[in-house]
């Protein structure tokens, strides 16, 4: 079940499940991992940018994706291995594979500048890994800083034939779509799935834009699984509706350093994390946001009966 160009739909982002004490919380994986095929969702992506790959071993890294692999059988589940050398990368991805991965996603380091530098890289990184394995490109240039044009992600995908999928990740990046499924119109690039990312926070036109779906993570991803299946049945005004109704509190998950954290404690409320514990280093949520965050759920439940969770636990 190897990742193929023809990707459509949604590929949440696992967050990976910690106990208190630090250790993988494995039942948690299990319960995600059932949720996600429950739902609907068309693939899995593991050790993504919220996944605090990072702070993980590389065998813990392993174990956590071959436990997702195994538990969710029924989804192609992809493997962030983006690492600071090769060498890492390689293993990653020959161990992901190994396991029964479709494929892998690789995010650009920080130090490429130039266009030359990034197709370069990525030339390498494929070397590196074997041509043999599907790669996500992930162009998020607020999180890497580095910056992809149209015509480089062209490039990088007609000299890469294994780059079968880009997660989009710019900001603004409506006209980045665009130009993209232009350029295959016009015969200039062979067609890719398009997923995007930044949270699902703007989904809805992206969609509109040429989107295939998304790659990304949400407390309530079933609702991006609704929006992707109403806007693929030309059901647009119900589409922009429900995202509508969760805007505000996915604009609230993605606040920079504290998303994940929010993130967590909505998995944790809905019976899917047994901890909302990070690895350190990670910000934690103060008493006011929790009591924000319980308000937006309050308010979504008036449109969308998922986020009706019971009381919330008493802060310790």
């Amino acid at each position: 079940m190897l990742l193929s160009a023809d990707a459509r739909g949604v590929y949440p982002i696992a967050p990976t499940p910690f106990l208190v004490d630090g250790a993988i919380d494995f039942a948690s994986i299990d319960r995600l991992a059932d949720f996600y095929v429950g739902i609907g969702a068309n693939g899995l992506t593991v050790l993504g940018q919220l996944g605090e790959a990072p702070k993980l071993e590389p065998a813990e890294s392993v174990a956590v994706v071959r436990r997702f692999i195994a538990r969710a059988a029924a989804l192609p589940v992809v493997m962030g291995v983006s690492a600071p050398g090769f060498a890492s990368m390689r293993t990653l991805a020959h161990e992901a594979m190994a396991a029964g991965a479709a494929g892998v996603m690789i995010a650009p380091p920080n130090t490429l500048r130039s266009d030359d530098q990034i197709a370069g890289w990525y030339r390498q990184a494929v070397q590196a890994i074997g041509s043999d394995i599907p790669f996500v490109l992930q162009d998020y240039p607020l999180a890497f800083g580095v910056q992809m044009t149209p015509g480089l992600i062209r490039r990088i995908v007609q000299e890469l034939p294994s780059c079968v999928m880009l997660k989009h990740e710019d900001w603004p990046g409506l006209e980045k779509i665009a130009a993209l499924r232009g350029f295959e119109r016009e015969g200039a690039m062979r067609r890719i799935a398009i997923l995007c990312g930044n949270g699902g926070l703007f989904l809805d036109y992206e969609l509109e834009r040429g989107a295939d779906g998304a790659n990304t993570g949400y407390a309530f991803p079933e609702m991006l699984c609704d929006v992707v299946r109403l806007a693929a049945a030309g059901e647009r005004e119900a589409a922009h509706d429900l995202f509508d109704a969760h805007l505000p509190l996915l604009r609230y998950e993605q606040q920079p350093g504290l998303g994940l954290a929010v993130r967590k404690y909505l998995l944790m409320r809905r019976g899917l994390l047994a901890s909302e514990a990070q690895r350190a280093p990670a910000a934690a949520l103060t008493s006011a946001a929790r009591q924000e965050v319980e308000h937006l759920l309050a308010r979504l439940a008036r449109h969308d009966a998922r986020a009706r969770l019971g009381r919330a636990p008493v802060a310790a």
